[in-house]
């Protein structure tokens, strides 16, 4: 690779931004230099790497808009601001308030969650556990893990504590009527 002048990096910049994703062989192209520099290029610039399509695609570090979940996705390619597909469903993982199913985490990632749960079975950061044959991921962390457990519980089988108004008058007509 020749030295690049500023005015040059600037406008290769300004290009891949415009174009809003790239992959190594453009920037290669583009910077005309060896595989080697290009990588250490990607990472000096702190580009995202997608998640999807073997971690092909990059996007500079201005272009996504995160949303909720800190997801971005430029027609079908993906990208977390978590990293890789592993830290990104961790991190998912980790802030739910119910923890996770495989088909919640895939709605989410947008992908197929046959084609990549399988890896996740013994995780760090995260756990399952089968639930009426269908398994859920929860964090690792003993805390949050106990409180999402709680909580998927209270979702899946709502307590009968509280009874409904019409179930009170019947309970109290039967008192009544066994007292008398």
């Amino acid at each position: 690779m020749g030295k690049i002048t500023e005015g040059e990096l600037a406008r290769i910049l300004n290009s891949l931004e415009e174009k809003k994703i790239f992959t190594l062989d453009t920037l290669v192209s583009f910077l005309s230099c060896s595989v080697p520099t290009a990588r250490l290029k990607l990472k000096q610039w702190g580009t995202y790497t997608s998640y999807n399509q073997n971690g092909r695609y990059y996007t500079m570090p201005s272009v996504p808009r995160f949303d909720d979940n800190g997801l971005w996705h430029y027609r079908e390619i993906y990208f977390s601001q978590y990293g890789n597909l592993k830290n990104t469903i961790i991190q998912l993982v980790s802030d739910s308030s119910f923890g996770l199913t495989g088909k919640e985490i895939g709605a989410i990632v947008r992908l197929d969650p046959r084609s990549f749960l399988h890896h996740f079975r013994n995780t760090k950061g995260i756990q399952r556990e089968k639930r009426d044959g269908v398994y859920v991921y929860y964090a690792s962390n003993a805390v949050t893990y106990e409180q999402q457990k709680k909580r998927r519980e209270m979702l899946e089988h709502p307590s009968d504590e509280f009874v409904s108004d019409t179930k009170a008058v019947v309970i109290l007509c039967a008192l009544i009527k066994w007292f008398r």
